[in-house]
């Protein structure tokens, strides 16, 4: 039988068939995806081909292949630099949901979000949530940032969870997709996907006001299918966000706005970093290009490992 991974919890997978049943799933034996080391070697939103066994009373499947992934996102964790994770396979677009504040989303983050989403040929969608909540200085500097990621040419959307604002805009970029919902704990995941389809009534809790993080509540991906023709993978908050598997020379092919000046660098292959005659070095002089982007790409570079926490406005913009 063939069906989708609509639920992973790490040993058991539910998997909805083409008929439109579900069945819990395990994996047989040991799985090696050519080419990664992942923890979890099966992922939501895979297609996957399983065996029916009756065990006494209790009727299981068992996974004995998984279809070539057209996609996928994946992260490396920072705690365990070895270990990859991948968090979603075979989406149409992704959803970063951005907090300034309780709890902050640091530029360096959104960055390496959406240079593995370029990566992997996945449209992403910028939602700042809770405009509802913020002073107007505050709102000053999410139109900044809302701002540079336009000018990059990423779709940026304000929206409160809570009031309802714009969410009809989210519904309808939704529409005939997979899409997931990322971001960190607290940032509204969950909150919004209970908007988009209240007949869901995902967990929600508040914010942790001693360290303006969110809790938890989502522990596993998981996907859904919406009443209006919409499918919604909802992820568990996530901390930091590693890159994985990319050579140093390529990583600036993911900044579009780096992409686009490559070609004027005096050579090919420009690191964009010590190199003489350098386009975005000169954009960057000029103001043509962002100092947190710029600031962000070294990093990647030069591998050191994102502090989630960084002040987005700390040194230059």
């Amino acid at each position: 039988m063939q069906g989708v991974v609509y639920k992973s919890t790490g040993s058991w997978y539910t998997v909805k068939t083409e008929e439109g049943s579900f069945y819990e799933c395990r994996i047989k034996g040991k799985f090696r995806i050519k080419g990664i080391k992942s923890t979890n070697p099966v992922s939501v939103g895979d297609n996957v081909t399983f065996e029916v066994e009756t065990i006494g009373d209790e009727t299981v499947g068992i996974i004995n292949d998984i279809a070539t992934r057209r996609n996928y996102i994946i992260r490396k964790s920072v705690n365990l630099s070895k270990q990859t994770h991948i968090i979603a396979a075979n989406l149409d677009q992704v959803f970063l949901m951005i907090t300034l504040n309780n709890p902050p989303t640091s530029t360096s983050f959104i960055d390496r979000f959406l240079v593995t989403a370029e990566a992997y040929h996945i449209p992403a969608i910028l939602l700042f949530n809770k405009i509802d909540t913020y002073k107007d200085e505050e709102l000053d500097e999410i139109k900044y940032l809302a701002a540079l990621y336009r000018s990059i040419g990423y779709t940026c959307i304000g929206i409160s969870s809570t009031t309802g604002k714009n969410i009809d805009k989210v519904k309808e970029f939704m529409v005939g997709k997979t899409s997931m919902f990322s971001g960190h704990s607290g940032v509204g995941k969950s909150t919004l996907v209970n908007a988009v389809e209240p007949k869901l009534d995902l967990k929600t809790k508040k914010i942790s006001v001693q360290h303006a993080q969110g809790q938890h509540t989502t522990t596993f991906a998981e996907m859904y299918d919406l009443d209006f023709g919409a499918r919604i993978i909802d992820t568990p908050g996530i901390k930091g966000f590693g890159i994985v598997d990319m050579e140093k020379e390529e990583i600036g092919n993911y900044f579009p706005e780096f992409f686009a000046l490559k070609q004027k660098c005096k050579f090919n292959n420009c690191l964009h970093i010590e190199e003489p005659k350098c386009a975005v070095k000169d954009a960057l002089d000029n103001d043509e290009v962002a100092w947190s982007r710029y600031r962000s790409y070294v990093q990647m570079v030069k591998g050191e490992e994102e502090n989630y926490r960084t002040d987005i406005y700390g040194e230059k913009k």
